[in-house]
C-alpha cells in the first residue's frame, strides 16, 4: 500500500537503504538477508539519531507533565461542574508549564511517516514493483534477501510456511518484549514516587497496553518492518537506560542510586549537586577539581555556621524586657546588665531572708507583713471617711 503524497519519502527512504546495502555487500552476499537487513536496521539507527532532541524534549516534558498532576486534580475538582473553564485552566497550566500531553508521543508520531514509507517500499518489492531508487538488479536482489529464510516482504498471516510463521513470530515476541521492558523500566526506576497521580496509573496502564497493541499489528507487519520496530525497540531501550543512569528524575530509585554513587565517589556537594567535569561533564572530573569543590563546600559550612552564632539573640534582663528592650532610666550599668535570676554571691544561691518571709510594714501590727509579690486588699468598713469640705 502506497500513498502518492509520499513518494518523496519513499525515494529518501529508499535512498538510504539502498546506500548502506551497498557498504554491507562489501562484507555480506549483496543478495542476502544480512545485507538488506542490516541497511534497514542502519537506516532505523540514522532516524534515531536525528530524533535525540525530540527524545530529550520527550523527556523534559514527561517530567513537567508529572509535576504539574497535583495542580490538574485540583483544576479538575475546582471546576467539575463547568468543562469550558476546566479546560482553559488546563491551556493556561500548560503554557506556564512549557508541556502538554502530545509531547511525550513527539517520537512515535515523528517515526510515523518512515514507517509508513518503509512498509510501502517492501510492499512494492513483494510484487516486484519499482519504488524509489530501488530498481532492475536492486529490485531482484531484494526479493532474493531472506532472513533466516523468511523474505523480507513475507508476512505471519500472509506465508502457509511453517518457517516463516516461526521466524516471524520470535520477532514480533521480542518486538513487544522490547517495548515492554522499555515501558517497565521507565515505571520502576525513574518516577517519582513521593507523588501520587492518575498520570502514573495511565503510564502502568501503557506498559501493558503498548506491547499488545503492537502484538496484534505485528502479524500483518512484513519482515522488513519487523526488524525496523525490533531495531527501535532496542535503541529505544539502550537509550532510555543512558538517560536513567546519568539523569534521573529528581525523587526517584535511579536518583537515590545515583547521589548514592557520586557520593562514594566524592562527586557529590553537600548540595546534592554533581561535581562535573570537562567535555561538559561527559568526562570524570579530576581530584583537583574535587578537592577544590571540597575546600568550597567545607568554607561555606563554616561560614553558614559563623554567622548563625552571630544572629543568637542576647538575654535580656528583666527592666529591659519591661521597658520593650531598652535600657531604664536612672538603673546602673550593673543593674542594667545583671539578669533577672541573679543572686548575691555571698547567699550561695539562696534569696535574702526578706525576700522569703516578706517585710514588715511600718505603721502595722506586729507579725503582720506583706509577703512579697502579692498585693494588700484594702479593708472594708470600721474605717472613717474623710469629712467632705463645704
Amino acid at each position: 500500500m502506497t500513498f502518492s503524497f509520499l513518494n518523496p519519502l519513499y525515494t529518501a527512504v529508499s535512498w538510504i537503504i539502498v546506500q548502506f546495502h551497498s557498504l554491507y555487500s562489501n562484507i555480506f552476499d549483496p543478495d542476502g538477508g544480512w545485507a538488506w537487513g542490516l541497511a534497514i536496521a542502519s537506516m532505523v539507527v540514522v532516524i534515531r539519531i536525528c530524533l535525540i532532541p525530540l527524545f530529550v524534549k520527550q523527556i523534559k516534558a514527561t517530567r513537567a507533565m508529572q509535576a504539574i498532576q497535583p495542580k490538574m486534580k485540583a483544576i479538575q475538582e475546582r471546576y467539575k461542574n463547568d468543562r469550558q473553564r476546566q479546560s482553559e485552566e488546563m491551556m493556561k497550566l500548560y503554557k506556564e508549564a512549557g508541556t502538554n500531553p502530545f509531547s511525550s508521543c513527539l517520537p512515535i508520531l515523528v517515526q510515523a511517516p518512515f514507517f509508513t514509507a518503509l512498509y510501502g517500499v517492501l510492499a512494492k518489492v513483494a510484487k516486484g514493483q519499482d519504488i524509489g531508487v530501488i530498481h532492475g538488479d536492486l529490485l531482484v536482489s531484494a526479493g532474493k534477501a531472506h532472513i533466516f529464510g523468511a523474505p523480507l516482504s513475507a508476512t505471519f498471516l500472509g506465508s502457509d510456511e511453517l518457517n516463516v510463521k516461526i521466524v516471524t513470530a520470535v520477532m514480533i515476541i521480542l518486538m513487544s518484549l522490547s517495548q515492554f521492558i522499555t515501558q517497565r523500566q521507565l515505571m520502576t526506576k525513574n518516577v517519582d514516587l513521593t507523588v501520587k497521580t492518575p498520570f502514573m496509573q495511565q503510564q502502568k496502564m501503557l506498559m501493558y497496553v503498548f506491547p499488545i497493541m503492537f502484538a496484534v499489528m505485528g502479524i500483518n507487519f512484513p519482515v522488513g518492518v519487523l526488524v525496523y520496530w525490533l531495531t527501535t525497540n532496542v535503541w529505544s531501550m539502550g537509550q532510555q537506560l543512558i538517560v536513567i543512569h546519568n539523569n534521573p528524575t529528581p525523587g526517584s530509585k535511579a536518583f537515590q542510586e545515583r547521589q548514592a554513587r557520586l557520593k562514594k565517589a566524592g562527586r557529590l556537594n553537600p548540595d546534592g549537586s554533581e561535581i562535573k567535569g570537562a567535555l561538559w561533564g561527559l568526562l570524570p572530573p579530576s581530584k583537583a577539581a574535587i578537592s577544590a569543590a571540597a575546600a568550597t563546600s567545607a568554607s561555606a559550612v563554616v561560614e553558614e555556621s559563623v554567622q548563625a552564632r552571630r544572629q543568637q539573640p542576647r538575654k535580656q534582663t528583666k527592666a529591659q524586657r519591661q521597658h520593650g528592650g531598652q535600657p531604664a532610666a536612672g538603673l546602673t550599668k550593673e543593674a542594667q546588665a545583671e539578669p533577672e535570676d541573679a543572686v548575691p554571691a555571698e547567699t550561695g544561691g539562696a534569696k535574702p531572708a526578706a525576700a522569703q518571709e516578706g517585710t514588715a510594714k511600718p505603721g502595722a501590727k506586729p507579725g503582720a507583713v506583706r509577703q512579697q509579690g502579692t498585693r494588700q486588699q484594702p479593708k472594708r468598713g470600721g474605717g472613717q471617711r474623710p469629712k467632705k469640705k463645704s
